[in-house]
């Protein structure tokens, strides 16, 4: 999904434009017990409460794309089980067949995501073992709250220009949107009884919290229904929860976007090796600054495979001999098929150079002014003082070229 199309969908989820049809929801405590179970039509809520879980709903489908939103796609195999567990009736179609090894029953999730989303959340044995799946194979110490909505989206058609056009429907995106939900005790306080007219020890109430963890399926792919993807959330994109993930979609998930970032810095020093100086890593810092600036419009991640990463090494300076080993490198440390998402690798928004006593941060489009000396047979990182010096909030003397004291 792109940008454009996570904004239409969000959009979706307000009093004006709302659509859902059916909530259903469990409440489970930290010892995976169900606590309480209900479903509903949505628009039945009282408004308070829809505008709550609007915004735990928006909350799902929050973040940055590539980071805590990830593309997931099912592999054939998934499906083809989904498939097959399709044509079984209703009791035997979403449970667990014991005799099948655990990643067989993990192919059958994409059978029981279809078959929730086409029951439009009616069918009571459906929704209680996609309960099941997620109290099974969720990791979470404490008590949470599993909601998930269905809705149907009469999709607009729209100009050349980007124009919706109200009364022209292309087709009907049907989907399921999902979320866990921590529920945690409020903060103790002081509160007002008005009836009392004094200041009394707050009840605690258990709380739900905005989602740990969501997802939309079927993805909404060029404006229309993907039932061979879905769009994952989490809400700290480094714990992602593979093994949930693993057994609920038999989704295959990408690494997370910090062990991408400790992957291609590893990659950088494998291959440049004793050549892994500041001026080389200025250039590949520049060179995705200039990918970043030709790419600012585009709705999708800029993704990388191996040869593209090798170009910009290449563009960057690094020798041929040092690159003639990158893809036994780029093989090692991330994998043969693994691409990288460009925003995950490098920040092009800023530059910093760190050693175990000071830090030096430049502005990306600066970094001329930092360069590397001998100095008395030193190493030194020499940087020129171009413009006002102020040190602790207080403006400072320089030196000019000239070798004059200046007051800058």
């Amino acid at each position: 999904m792109t940008k454009q199309e996570l904004s239409e969908i969000k959009k979706l989820l307000t009093p004006k434009n709302c659509s859902i049809t059916r909530i259903c929801g469990c409440y489970v405590d930290g010892e995976k017990n169900k606590k309480t179970q209900f479903g509903q039509a949505f628009l039945a809520l009282p408004e308070e409460e829809m505008f709550k879980y609007f915004e735990i709903l928006r909350k799902a489908l929050s973040g940055t794309l590539g980071k805590n939103l990830l593309n997931l796609e099912f592999p054939l195999s998934s499906e083809w089980m989904g498939d097959a567990a399709a044509d079984m009736d209703a009791e035997n179609a979403p449970g667990v067949d014991e005799s099948l090894s655990p990643e067989a029953n993990a192919l059958n999730a994409h059978g029981l995501l279809l078959k929730l989303r086409d029951s439009k959340l009616k069918d009571e044995s459906l929704v209680e073992e996609y309960f099941n799946r997620i109290i099974e194979n969720y990791e979470y110490v404490g008590n949470y709250l599993i909601l998930v909505v269905h809705d149907v989206y009469d999709v607009p058609g729209k100009t050349s220009d980007g124009i919706d056009m109200e009364d022209a429907s292309d087709e009907i995106y049907e989907y399921i949107l999902s979320c866990i939900c921590p529920v945690e005790l409020s903060k103790p306080g002081l509160s007002y009884n008005p009836e009392e007219n004094a200041f009394q020890n707050r009840v605690r109430d258990w709380v739900v919290s905005l989602p740990d963890t969501g997802f939309l399926f079927p993805a909404f792919n060029d404006r229309g229904a993907d039932i061979h993807s879905l769009l994952y959330y989490s809400k700290n994109p480094e714990e992602l929860q593979e093994g949930f993930v693993d057994q609920l979609f038999g989704c295959p998930l990408p690494l997370s976007a910090g062990d991408q970032k400790e992957t291609f810095q590893t990659l950088i020093e494998d291959t440049l090796g004793e050549d892994c100086g500041i001026q080389v890593v200025k250039n590949i810092h520049e060179r995705f600054a200039e990918l970043a600036e030709e790419h600012k419009e585009a709705p999708e991640p800029v993704v990388l495979d191996k040869n593209e990463v090798k170009t910009i090494l290449a563009d960057s300076g690094v020798a041929d001999e040092k690159l003639s080993d990158f893809d036994r490198h780029y093989d090692e440390t991330a994998g043969e098929s693994t691409s990288l998402l460009m925003n995950n690798i490098m920040d092009t928004r800023a530059f910093e150079v760190k050693t175990p006593d000071i830090v030096i941060k430049v502005k990306p489009d600066r970094t001329d002014l930092i360069e590397t000396r001998k100095i008395d047979g030193r190493e030194c990182l020499v940087i020129e003082l171009d413009g006002s010096v102020v040190v602790n909030g207080i403006t400072v003397r320089t030196i000019d070229k000239n070798g004059t004291e200046v007051e800058v």
